[in-house]
């Protein structure tokens, strides 16, 4: 299960910020700081700051003792700088990891509120095996196409990676406040075939009865604002620790942007609260996603076992139209 204490690489940009700002109070530049401490090394400096390199502890007292930091903050950021080293101890949470997903799954950890928006596919966090793995699957046959190199892990090793981030939502007893608003077009039609739309339909119902999760349909005729079109897929992340910046995600496919800076994350804001006030409601988002289950055309559909491992909330399925609150 993941742990709920940030990853070592958000626990790394917190403490390049705090490091940063203690320089500046103390009105030194980064030469001065490099030739009073005689490092050899120039870039040092801008490598701890902008949370780009795992601290040394002594790196980090040295820095403490140039900056005269009062007791208070010199025990809170080698704190901080001992979870930033410890990246093979995070990792040993999960069940399987992958370079891909570990991006994601280090702006997940942490968190108590998590907000997405995707005009495409259903975001990763609720996604069924087959689903994910139609996802991944269609994905690398671009790549191939490009003539990129082969991808290093399986797909098999990609999907059990992507449904491990999934226990953040079951997570016992601080999972994050989860919302999420789905355009149509990504529950239906071109998604993927009828069996793996099927089941992702019946586990997005279930999810939306988790006490901390809460979905939103957004019908393909609905009016945003002034004919407003949200341009891409983007996902916003607040950590429990309110030193932590908040998070902007911008997933463009195939090129991912990751920003903190206070004006992009006001607007994208708005446009959540804009997309959510517009989308149905909780209630009829689920009685909506229980009535296109039964839309779709008949098909059987496979074990399991043909997709990965199931997510907890997955193992309790049951038919759509016998749901009831848990």
């Amino acid at each position: 299960m993941p742990p709920a204490a940030p990853s070592p690489i958000l626990r790394r940009r917190r403490l390049g910020t705090e490091l940063r700002r203690l320089r500046e109070t103390a009105g030194l530049t980064g030469d001065q700081v490099i030739e009073r401490i005689g490092w050899a090394s120039a870039s040092k400096l801008s490598r701890l700051e902008n949370g780009r390199s795992r601290p040394d502890p002594q790196d980090v007292r040295d820095l403490l003792d140039l900056y005269r930091a009062d007791p208070g903050q010199r025990d809170d950021l080698l704190t901080i700088t001992q979870e930033a080293g410890d990246m093979r101890g995070w990792l040993r949470n999960y069940p399987v990891m992958t370079q891909q997903q570990r991006g994601f799954a280090e702006l997940e950890a942490g968190c108590v509120e998590i907000s997405e928006y995707n005009p495409v596919l259903v975001p990763g966090l609720l996604q069924t095996p087959g689903y994910a793995r139609v996802r991944i699957a269609s994905a690398r046959e671009v790549d191939q196409a490009a003539g990129e190199p082969e991808a290093t892990e399986d797909v098999d090793t990609e999907v059990r990676a992507r449904l491990a981030r999934q226990s953040l939502l079951t997570r016992a007893p601080d999972a994050p406040r989860y919302t999420a608003v789905l355009e149509e077009p990504a529950l239906v039609g071109r998604a993927g075939p009828p069996d793996v739309l099927r089941e992702q339909l019946i586990q997005l119902c279930e999810l939306a009865m988790l006490p901390n999760v809460m979905l939103h349909v957004l019908p393909r005729d609905t009016r945003l604002g002034d004919w407003y079109l949200p341009p891409t897929a983007f996902s916003l992340y607040r950590f429990a620790d309110p030193q932590d910046p908040e998070t902007l995600a911008i997933e463009g496919g195939f090129l991912n942007v990751m920003s903190t800076e206070v004006k992009a994350l006001n607007r994208y804001k708005v446009v959540f609260e804009w997309l959510c006030t517009t989308a149905l409601s909780a209630s009829d988002s689920l009685s909506w996603l229980i009535q296109a289950t039964g839309r779709l055309p008949d098909a059987v559909t496979p074990p399991m076992a043909a997709y990965g491992p199931a997510t907890a909330p997955a193992q309790r399925r049951r038919h759509p139209g016998h749901l009831t609150e848990r």
